[in-house]
């Protein structure tokens, strides 16, 4: 029995999920018997039964319990939440043997899962394609690790570096295919946040566009109420809230306190600027036009002032049509 196969089988499955579980993490699991795998689950949807109820539930029900192995990606949990706990179903299925890829960051399974898994006298194995788990789950590991939610930032910028004229008038950077790669990153994320003056100026959807089922992510707007003109495209469905609050760790706190994982800023430099000042970029994702504004605007050179200054690592950079596309983290 290969057990990084047959885990990074159970890793696959999970993955294939990625844009309907959020922001819970995503969870595959099968079983193994006799030399062959006999079942197999993921979490599909959020708030829908988790990836061991669904590898158990199909198994065929003749096969002799005692013989199989349970592979799960992340430990099971031992509490009730949206669902009942996956321990319970796990330990009354029969099944003598579980292999977990890592350990659940969330402090109300952590640990716990697998304590009852062993006092219930089922053998238990953990750590089995650890990283490759917590790289398919992130933004959910970063959230508990640190207490807040990871923090993406994108911005468009013409090949001198700005962001729109001196008015603010909304300026067409990017191509289609960088718009399009724009709606993926949206899908990925939890709540998009904006400022007031790019809503008044560039009125954006701000939603995920795509092609496949994705739970939309919340629509933050950095604002008051009393300066908001809710005939905005923004403001098109109850998806939204406004936080009038201008103490940017607050607003992070209280976005975490609403248990979402990640967050996409997506604003002018100024809003940026804050964002980065205050320490709360963990990834900035530059979309570069060969295009010129040819003549005065509203400039990304703060920003990009910053990124150089706090040691920012580019860790790619690439071609999308006709613009570039630059990856930074801050390590």
């Amino acid at each position: 029995m290969d057990v990084n196969k047959l885990m990074a089988e159970a890793v696959k499955l999970s993955v294939e999920h990625k844009h309907t579980t959020k922001p819970n993490p995503v969870v595959g699991a099968l079983l193994y018997a006799n030399g062959k795998i006999v079942s197999t689950g993921a979490h599909e949807y959020f708030g829908g039964p988790h990836a061991e109820v669904n590898c158990i539930d199909k198994v065929d029900a003749e096969i002799n319990k005692e013989d199989l192995t349970l592979f799960c990606t992340l430990e099971p949990c031992n509490h009730t939440g949206k669902t009942p706990p996956c321990t319970e179903k796990i330990i009354s299925s029969g099944i003598k043997k579980i292999v977990i890829g890592a350990v659940d960051p969330n402090p109300l399974v952590s640990g716990q899962g697998i304590r009852k898994l062993k006092e219930a006298g089922i053998d238990v194995t953990v750590g089995v394609l650890e990283e490759e788990i917590k790289s398919s789950n992130e933004f959910y590991f970063f959230k508990h690790e640190n207490k807040r939610p990871f923090v993406t930032i994108k911005i468009a910028q013409t090949i001198d570096n700005y962001a729109a004229d001196n008015n603010g008038k909304p300026i067409k950077i990017t191509s289609e295919k960088s718009n399009h790669d724009v709606q993926n990153i949206r899908a990925l994320h939890d709540v998009i946040v904006t400022g007031g003056n790019t809503l008044r100026n560039d009125n954006p959807t701000m939603n995920a566009r795509v092609d496949f089922v994705a739970n939309q992510p919340k629509r933050i707007l950095l604002s008051s109420e009393a300066k908001s003109d809710f005939k905005l495209n923004f403001f098109k469905d109850d998806h939204f809230q406004i936080i009038d609050d201008v103490d940017l760790k607050k607003v992070v706190q209280i976005i975490y306190e609403q248990n979402f994982n990640s967050i996409l800023v997506e604003a002018g430099p100024k809003l940026v600027e804050s964002f980065l000042k205050d320490g709360l970029c963990d990834r900035l994702i530059s979309y570069q036009s060969p295009e010129p504004l040819g003549n005065e605007g509203i400039s990304w050179s703060a920003v990009l002032n910053i990124i150089e200054k706090n040691g920012f690592n580019l860790t790619s950079s690439y071609t999308i049509d006709r613009d570039i596309k630059r990856v930074f983290i801050n390590d």
